[in-house]
């Protein structure tokens, strides 16, 4: 990781609290909890000072899980392929 991605990547509003919902768990989920899940993170991505760095990150690194910047892994993917 860069110097330029660790200064902004402390700024972040998914470090500390509710983390968890950034990533699927290890056991099975249902739909219904992804769902909650996922808008629960995009929820703290929207407030997030840093969301258009984080999301040009994943971008550009083809990041295949989680939320990042307010974008799960098909909403990513998308772009991705609209581009």
């Amino acid at each position: 990781m860069s110097t330029t991605t660790v200064d902004w990547v402390t700024g972040a509003a998914c470090r500390g609290a509710h983390r968890e919902a950034f990533y699927p768990p290890n056991s099975i989920e249902r739909k219904e909890e992804r769902c909650e899940r996922e808008a629960v993170a995009k929820r703290i991505c929207a407030g997030c000072a840093v969301q258009s760095e984080c999301l040009e990150l994943a971008l550009r690194t083809h990041e295949i899980h989680g939320i990042w910047g307010g974008l799960n892994e098909d909403e990513r993917r998308f772009v991705t392929r609209s581009n």
